[in-house]
C-alpha cells in the first residue's frame, strides 16, 4: 500500500472553495457590511501585500464568529453535497479514484474547512487532515482551533497524523505554494497535474 496525499482547492477543484462556503453560509446582511470592510484588505492580497492566511483568519472572524455549530454543521454538509460537485476537476477525481482502486491510502490535507471537507471525504472515502473551526457552548467563536492548515503546517499535520516510513511510495498532489511543504514529503510529486522530475 503505497500513501497518497491530496490539496482540494485548485487542485482537485476547478477554484477556491472557501469564498464559496463563506457566501453560502453567512447571512446576507452580514456579507453586505463585509464587504466594504474587506475591499482593501482583498485589494492587498491581489497585489501579493496581504497573505491568504490573514484573509481567511479575518474572514471567519468577522463572518463566523456566534454561528451555532449545527448550523455551520449542517450548510457544511448541503454545501458539500450541492455546490462541490459542480467544482471538481474529473481529471483529478480519476486519479483519486485510481488511487484507492490500487488500494492506497488517500488523504486530502487542505487549508480548507472541516465543515463541508469532512462530509464530502465521508463521501469519497478519503481520510481528512484540514482546518478546523473552534467553537465554544456550540457557537463558533471566529478562530480557527489552531493553525490553518497551511504551508508548513500541511506537512507538520501529515507527519503527526502519518507514519510516512510505513509506505513504499508517497505521491503528493498540489497547485499553489502552499502546498510546497507537503510536496516535499513526497517521493513522486504533482504540481499542477505535472510530475516534478
Amino acid at each position: 500500500m503505497n500513501l497518497a496525499l491530496f490539496d482540494f482547492d485548485g487542485t482537485l477543484t476547478t477554484r477556491e472553495t472557501f469564498g464559496d462556503f463563506i457566501r453560502f453560509v453567512v447571512v446576507p446582511q452580514r456579507r453586505a457590511l463585509g464587504a466594504p470592510l474587506f475591499a482593501p484588505m482583498l485589494a492587498g492580497y491581489k497585489l501579493g501585500l496581504v497573505s491568504g492566511t490573514r484573509i481567511r483568519q479575518a474572514v471567519v472572524a468577522f463572518g463566523l464568529r456566534g454561528l451555532t455549530a449545527e448550523h455551520v454543521r449542517i450548510a457544511g454538509e448541503r454545501f458539500a453535497a450541492e455546490v462541490l460537485p459542480g467544482v471538481l476537476r474529473p481529471e483529478a477525481m480519476r486519479r483519486v479514484a485510481w488511487h484507492q482502486s490500487q488500494g492506497d491510502r488517500v488523504v486530502l490535507v487542505s487549508g480548507g474547512l472541516d465543515a463541508y471537507l469532512a462530509p464530502w471525504c465521508r463521501q469519497h472515502g478519503m481520510e481528512l487532515v484540514c482546518s478546523r473551526l473552534e467553537s465554544r457552548r456550540d457557537r463558533l467563536t471566529g478562530r480557527y482551533h489552531g493553525a490553518q492548515c497551511v504551508g508548513e503546517e500541511k506537512a507538520r499535520r501529515v507527519r503527526t497524523h502519518l507514519d510516512l516510513a510505513a509506505y513504499p511510495v508517497c505521491h503528493a498532489y498540489g497547485d499553489t505554494h502552499e502546498d510546497e511543504a507537503m510536496l516535499a514529503l513526497a517521493q513522486r510529486r504533482f504540481y499542477r497535474g505535472v510530475e516534478r522530475t
